[in-house]
């Protein structure tokens, strides 16, 4: 026997709205993946509201919820999907792969999935323009010491012809050969050299052409259909300098992003520590003032997750252009079913 939530569909959801009113607020539900999610896409759809159209962040069911995501999201909930009834989700690879696989099909052709362009939540968070936010938040110090943005474009534009091998790989059922977690171990940082970040890129460049002269050898098909691709993927959007954002959002997290926080946020921290000691008059307001410090200073793990200093990504900017068309096409239909009908 199916449960309530099993038979949830966008025809009750408008009905239920229907029964509420003509004065009551639409009600459009969203299904997410997992809670992770959540505050995600309430901060994305909240300034899309109105006194008419309010949104409710659901998760499709526990069971969903152990089997992960976005097949069940795409799949079980994509019939009954509709202007009330909508899924959210990340894009990971899908987007690119235009509907190479069922659940990139499903995820570019329905209408009522919205997807986030970038391949996670996680991307976005590492938003190259918010990054040196973070360190303020987390350090109490203002100092820009890092071009987080110089950075990230120029390790984009060394990883992109990689990248663009990668997804040729998953396009052409080849990824067993050159898989996600390949492509993470050839392009994570090492190590990072705040005052000489071009000595990081120029290890990982020799490190990117050594793959790719092999993957040239393993893969001599690909000569009529890597450029062609390479242009079609730029034509949705993604640039070398931005590869960064359609790369699997916890390798960008863990294998770049982090390691440069922390190095500038270290830093930044002793910076404030040493200007502490400095100021302090004597030995018991200086470890006073230290310990203030560290009370207030954050972490930045949790600052990378909860912030949404993203909001001005144009990535993001898109998704909420696509529901705000849907909330139009919604409007529309309820003008129309307002008008009062003619004697026949």
């Amino acid at each position: 026997m199916k449960t309530l939530r099993q038979n949830l569909n966008n025809a009750y959801i408008r009905a239920m709205n229907k029964l509420g009113g003509k004065h009551a607020r639409r009600r459009i539900v969203v299904y997410v993946e997992s809670y992770d999610d959540v505050n995600f896409w309430r901060q994305l759809l909240a300034p899309l509201e109105t006194e008419r159209t309010c949104f409710e962040v659901l998760l499709p069911s526990h069971t969903t919820l152990c089997k992960g995501k976005k097949t069940a999201l795409a799949n079980e909930l994509g019939e009954r999907l509709g202007q009330y009834m909508i899924a959210c989700v990340d894009a990971d690879y899908d987007y690119l792969l235009q509907g190479a696989t069922p659940t990139s099909a499903a995820v570019c052709s329905n209408p009522y999935v919205f997807h986030t362009y970038a391949y996670a939540i996680e991307n976005l968070q590492c938003y190259a323009p918010a990054l040196h936010n973070l360190c303020v938040m987390t350090t109490l110090n203002d100092h820009r010491i890092f071009d987080f943005e110089a950075f990230l474009a120029a390790y984009s534009e060394v990883v992109w012809p990689l990248f663009v091998w990668n997804i040729w790989c998953y396009r052409y059922d080849c990824y067993k050969q050159f898989s996600m977690l390949d492509l993470y171990h050839v392009v994570q940082l090492q190590q990072v050299n705040l005052y000489h970040p071009e000595q990081t890129l120029e290890h990982l460049r020799h490190v990117v052409n050594a793959k790719m002269s092999r993957l040239q050898r393993a893969f001599p098909q690909a000569r009529k259909t890597y450029k062609p691709l390479q242009r079609e993927l730029e034509g949705l959007g993604v640039t070398p300098e931005t590869t960064y954002l359609y790369m699997r959002g916890h390798d960008v997290a863990d294998g770049v992003v982090m390691p440069l926080l922390n190095a500038v946020c270290e830093r930044l921290r002793r910076e404030r520590e040493n200007e502490i000691r400095r100021l302090a008059e004597h030995k018991v307001q200086m470890q006073n003032e230290l310990a203030a410090y560290e009370h207030a200073a954050g972490c930045i793990d949790e600052m990378l997750r909860k912030h949404n200093g993203f909001s001005t990504c144009p990535l993001y900017q898109r998704v909420q252009r696509n529901v705000a068309a849907l909330l139009k096409r919604v409007e529309e239909e309820d003008a129309e079913c307002a008008q009062p009908q003619g004697n026949s």
